[in-house]
C-alpha cells in the first residue's frame, strides 16, 4: 500500500519525467476521482496548456506545482501508483494487484512528448501521466489545503513529535498515523517504527517520557529514510513476521495481533512496553 517511502518513489518519478511538459489534455473517466466536486471541464481549463515547474510531497500526497496555474494533488489511497510515459513509480505494491488494466486508469494527463535517445537515435515516448487505482480510494484534487497535514515523517524532531503526541489518550499508535498530526505513517510503518523504538502501539500517546519521545523521533526518521532506500514500506524487518503464528524476529517471542486505531497491528509483548 502507498506509505510514505511509495508516494517520494512517485514523486522522483513526476521530478524525472514529468515537470517541463505541456498538459495537452486530460481524461478523468471515473468522476468520483476528482474530489471536492471539481468537474473534469474544471480540471481541463486549470492545466491545459501548463507545464509543471515542481514535484513536491508532504506525508502521503503528491503535489504538482503548475506554472502560473493550481497545485494539482495526487492521493493514492490503498492501492493507487502513478504511471508516467508506462514507467510505474513502484514495482509493485503489497496487498493490490500489479496488472496494467487500462481500465484502473482514473485520471490521465496526456503531456507533451518527451523524447528518448536509443541507439541510432532520438524516438519519441508516449506522454502520459496516469493514476492507476484497482480499488479506486485515491482522488484528485486541484489546490489542495496543505495546512490540514502535519509534518512530514522524514523531518519531524523530538519537539516537533511531543507536540503532535501532546497529552492525548489516544493509543500511540493511532496518533502516529493521523495525517493531521505526523504526515506519512502509514499502518506498515507504524508497526516497524514502534517494534525498532521498543513502544506498546497501545500506550497512551501523551504518556511517554521525553527520553522515549527521543528515541521514537530518531527511530522514525531513520526508519523511514531506510524504508526509501530499501524501495517500500514493506521492506522492514518486521514484515515477514506480521503472519500468524509469527514470532518476534529480535527475540523470537510469538507476536500479538491486536486492532488498534481500527488497523490490524502486530507487536512483541516482551521488548515493546
Amino acid at each position: 500500500m502507498p506509505e510514505l517511502p511509495e508516494v517520494e518513489a512517485y514523486r522522483r518519478l513526476a521530478e524525472r519525467a514529468a515537470l517541463g511538459r505541456e498538459v495537452l489534455g486530460v481524461e478523468a473517466p471515473d468522476p468520483r476521482y476528482l474530489k471536492h466536486d471539481t468537474g473534469t471541464d474544471a480540471v481541463r481549463a486549470a492545466l491545459v496548456g501548463r507545464r509543471f515547474t515542481a514535484a513536491r510531497r508532504i506525508g502521503k500526497l503528491l503535489l504538482l506545482d503548475s506554472d502560473g496555474g493550481p497545485t494539482l494533488g495526487l492521493r493514492f489511497g490503498m492501492a493507487g501508483r502513478l504511471v508516467v510515459d508506462g514507467v510505474a513509480g513502484v514495482d509493485a505494491l503489497l496487498y493490490s494487484s500489479d496488472a496494467e488494466m487500462e481500465a484502473w486508469d482514473r485520471f490521465t494527463l496526456h503531456l507533451a512528448r518527451a523524447s528518448a535517445t536509443v541507439v541510432g537515435g532520438v524516438v519519441a515516448v508516449p506522454g502520459r501521466l496516469t493514476m492507476r487505482d484497482p480499488r479506486r480510494l485515491g482522488g484528485v484534487e486541484l489546490d489542495p489545503d496543505e495546512s490540514r497535514l502535519g509534518p512530514d515523517a522524514l523531518v519531524v524532531g523530538p519537539a516537533g513529535l511531543r507536540r503532535a503526541l501532546g497529552t492525548s489518550a489516544a493509543p500511540l499508535k493511532a496518533r502516529l498515523m493521523d495525517q493531521s498530526r505526523i504526515a506519512g505513517v502509514g499502518n506498515l510503518i507504524a508497526d516497524e517504527v514502534l517494534w525498532r523504538a521498543g513502544l506498546d502501539p497501545t500506550r497512551r500517546a501523551g504518556g511517554l517520557s521525553e527520553p522515549e519521545v527521543r528515541r521514537l523521533a530518531r527511530t522514525l526518521r531513520s526508519t523511514v529514510e531506510q524504508l526509501i532506500v530499501r524501495g517500500g514500506s514493506h521492506t522492514g524487518e518486521l514484515m515477514a513476521s506480521r503472519v500468524r503464528d509469527g514470532v518476534c524476529p529480535r527475540d523470537g517471542t510469538p507476536l500479538l495481533r491486536r486492532t488498534v486505531g481500527g488497523r490490524t497491528t502486530w507487536s512483541c509483548p516482551v521488548h515493546q512496553r
